[in-house]
């Protein structure tokens, strides 16, 4: 039977008993990999491979021996517990394998968990899986995660207080890094917070964020510092439809006029300033910094500074109703015009 993909990930979390089989298939590898780990994890339980209750196979040599599937999903173990073979890199060559065991699969045998790439229509492995009544086929396309998957990544990596806006970034984070990268970073984040027991915030987010997604929205800061406004509205839709976060914008947006007061104010000048930060800045971009804060003041920096602030109180304000992207455009606007002064 076809597994929907809400379907699938309950499944994942907790699977039934009384499947005997489950193939898991798509173009990212860490995605499915994930999937097969969490699975099995909820079968067998976190010391499943410890006490031999895992078997594991690759497609190759089961293509080779298709005996050997069948026995070890009746194979009896040494310790107490459910079961579960994993077939990696099934293809089409095992169906006859995976339609034997299925076949002759009964209560308390070994739970089969295939894994396997793209796989077409037609392949007669999906189409077995598919077509069984003892086993589920979960496609696994490359969308963006959703809420219920984010979640349950939050739980694994052990952060338990995140705050609304925090979790706002953090789905917004999610859209932009596979399943795999997003993994890594709550753990990062699961590190920086280790004995904290705050709330995760949206800063602390963009703080362990991958530099790669800050350097996407990179374009729109630039646009504001060199004071060209009409160029802002059609980056802010593209950035609107990318769904990124209003509070994410006003916190890079922050960072960015930070960095570039610490080079406007500093003694010696803003040559001078742009080589004291740490970490430092390269190439075309450290040039094109060190222009902008040569065309704004201390003054007019703190002014932006305190225009940025101001918007984000006003996002968090529990009376506001505009649309916060309306609002944080309109501060851009006229962070615009003060580099034009």
């Amino acid at each position: 039977m076809k597994l929907s993909p809400r379907d699938a990930n309950g499944f994942f979390r907790k699977p039934d008993p009384a499947i005997a089989g489950l193939l898991i298939y798509g173009e990212d590898v860490m995605r499915v990999a994930m999937k097969r780990q969490e699975t099995i994890s909820a079968i067998t339980g976190p010391s499943g491979e410890e006490e031999m209750r895992l078997t594991r196979m690759n497609g190759g040599d089961l293509r080779r021996d298709p005996a050997q599937l069948l026995d070890a999903v009746k194979a009896q173990g040494f310790f107490p517990g459910p079961r579960a073979v994993l077939v990696e890199e099934a293809a089409d060559g095992v169906t006859e394998a995976m339609k034997a065991a299925l076949a002759d699969w009964r209560a308390g045998d070994a739970q089969i968990i295939a894994t396997a790439g793209a796989l077409a229509a037609r392949s007669s492995l999906r189409k077995l899986f598919e077509g069984a009544k003892n086993a589920y086929a979960a496609a696994l396309y490359n969308d963006p995660m959703g809420r219920a998957e984010i979640e349950s990544e939050l739980s694994r990596a052990g952060l338990k207080a995140v705050d609304q806006q925090a979790m706002g970034a953090l789905e917004h984070l999610a859209r932009d890094l596979t399943p795999g990268d997003f993994r890594q970073t709550l753990e990062k984040i699961a590190l920086y917070k280790y004995q904290d027991p705050t709330p995760l915030t949206p800063d602390e987010v963009v703080l362990n964020a991958p530099a790669s997604i800050e350097a996407q929205m990179d374009e729109i800061f630039h646009v504001l510092a060199e004071g060209r406004t009409g160029d802002i509205a059609p980056v802010m839709r593209r950035l609107s439809a990318q769904g990124v976060a209003p509070v994410t914008l006003l916190i890079m947006g922050t960072r960015h006029f930070r960095t570039l007061f610490a080079i406007a104010s500093a003694h010696g000048g803003p040559a001078q300033g742009i080589g004291k930060l740490r970490p430092p800045i390269f190439g075309p971009r450290r040039d094109r910094m060190l222009r902008q804060a040569q065309n704004w003041t201390a003054a007019r920096l703190e002014g932006a500074l305190t225009l940025l602030m101001d918007t984000d109180l006003t996002l968090r304000s529990a009376g506001q109703k505009a649309p916060q992207m309306a609002l944080v455009e309109r501060a851009f606007v006229r962070l615009a015009f003060l580099a034009r002064r």
